[in-house]
């Protein structure tokens, strides 16, 4: 049976990887869904493909976040689902990362996470379910993930303080931490593909499962999130790693 029926659902980063998936998952369970994203080709297959609706925006840019909101607002009214998922991973070991990368990724996985919620809040409904994408690596000491990693911590920090701010209005507001996933993320990370191949096989060893998890397994913990189902969780992170947040 569908849970979400008669809820509104904005996912940033939802054309590609755990967005796209769980853009599919709340529409499968009843919800009406809203992607967004940067790339407007990739926005507007990724709506056609799963049947709703795409905005294009950029969460670095507070104006076209703004656009976002009142865009939303006028068709949609108040929402009761934000899953803030976009981000960037740029991996490179201390003494070579760059400022430029340091902004990229700040700029994307905290400054626009944060400012996605904090422009939403003026039209999430009484009751509604926050959810931050953040990673395992927000409390793991891997190499080579230095600012991703601390971009992901900040995240889950804010978190805690936006759920217990919201809390009057009934808010949730939760972190899903993931593991290594099978997601186009990697390939965005500009490595060569023998770079990739590596890191992917040295994640892998590390979890104690022995995989990568699928966006789609992702995706039904949001599903679970962001459904009345949870409704007294908030405030907390949500490990999916197949157990690599218990791994040495």
């Amino acid at each position: 049976m569908s849970n979400l029926n008669n809820k509104v659902a904005i996912i940033t980063g939802g054309n590609s990887g755990i967005g796209y998936a769980s853009a599919k998952e709340l529409k499968a369970n009843g919800a009406t869904v809203i992607i967004s994203g940067r790339n407007a080709e990739r926005i507007k297959n990724a709506a056609e493909e799963l049947g709703v609706k795409g905005i294009v925006a950029d969460v670095t840019d507070l104006k076209q976040l703004d656009n976002l909101v009142e865009t939303v607002k006028n068709e949609y009214g108040k929402v009761d689902v934000l899953f803030v998922n976009a981000g960037v991973f740029q991996p490179a070991p201390i003494g070579h990362n760059t400022e430029e990368s340091f902004d990229y990724q700040m700029n994307i996985n905290f400054k626009g996470a944060f400012f996605t919620l904090e422009k939403f809040s003026s039209i999430l409904n009484d009751g509604a379910s926050v959810i931050n994408l953040s990673s395992v690596l927000a409390n793991k000491g891997v190499a080579n993930t230095a600012i991703y990693s601390a971009s992901k911590a900040a995240m889950n920090s804010y978190t805690k303080i936006a759920a217990t701010e919201l809390a009057p209005r009934k808010i949730r507001v939760n972190s899903i931490n993931p593991g290594p996933v099978n997601t186009p993320i990697y390939g965005k990370a500009a490595l060569l593909e023998e770079a990739i191949n590596e890191m992917a096989g040295t994640f892998q060893e590390r979890v104690p499962l022995k995989r990568f998890a699928e966006a789609n397994e992702v995706a039904k913990l949001v599903n679970f999130l962001a459904s009345d189902d949870a409704s007294f969780i908030t405030g907390s992170e949500y490990n999916i790693g197949g157990g690599i947040n218990v791994s040495i």
